[in-house]
């Protein structure tokens, strides 16, 4: 692949992760839940120890885990539904992702890295959580579908709740 379509590749995917940030700040589930294939995973593995996170979330700890995109629907339906109470109020959220870097596979997907920020307001109260997330790609007409998203949560201690809007 030459210098150019590698650029290319890594500005739409930028753009990509931008819009994606953007349908969740602004709570727009189902363009937001597009973005991921049915057999997506999510992924937020908990710290091991002061520096090594879990690493199989099958058999280790995780702080969510959603083996498919279904998860993820699961937990939209239930904040739609008024069934979580853990979300009643939303919190408004603000992602900022940065540091966008990517590389294309053998297979053709590509495997991306960026550093975030959320910034949430929620009971009178501004957090934030931050951290680093790697995902797994491929080209989808003229966008991208996300194939697993792990997010590395650098600031975990949680006070009041976390959930995949946060990250």
């Amino acid at each position: 692949m030459s210098i150019e379509m590698k650029n290319a590749a890594l500005q739409s995917i930028e753009q990509f992760l931008y819009t994606q940030s953007e349908y969740c700040d602004r709570q727009q589930w189902d363009e937001y839940l597009a973005t991921f294939d049915e057999n997506a995973e999510f992924h937020i593995p908990q710290w091991d120890s002061e520096h090594v996170h879990t690493t199989d979330p099958k058999r280790e700890m995780s702080l969510i885990y959603y083996a498919t995109r279904a998860g993820l629907e699961d937990r939209v339906f239930r904040i739609r539904t008024g069934k979580s109470a853990a979300c009643t109020p939303m919190p408004r959220t603000l992602h900022s992702v940065n540091n966008v870097q990517g590389e294309e596979q053998a297979d053709g997907t590509w495997k991306v890295k960026a550093n975030w920020v959320t910034h949430f307001y929620r009971f009178g109260e501004s957090e934030a959580f931050f951290g680093r997330t790697e995902y797994i790609l491929r080209a989808d007409s003229d966008s991208w579908k996300v194939l697993r998203k792990q997010a590395i949560l650098l600031n975990d201690k949680i006070r009041h709740v976390l959930d995949f809007y946060h990250v």
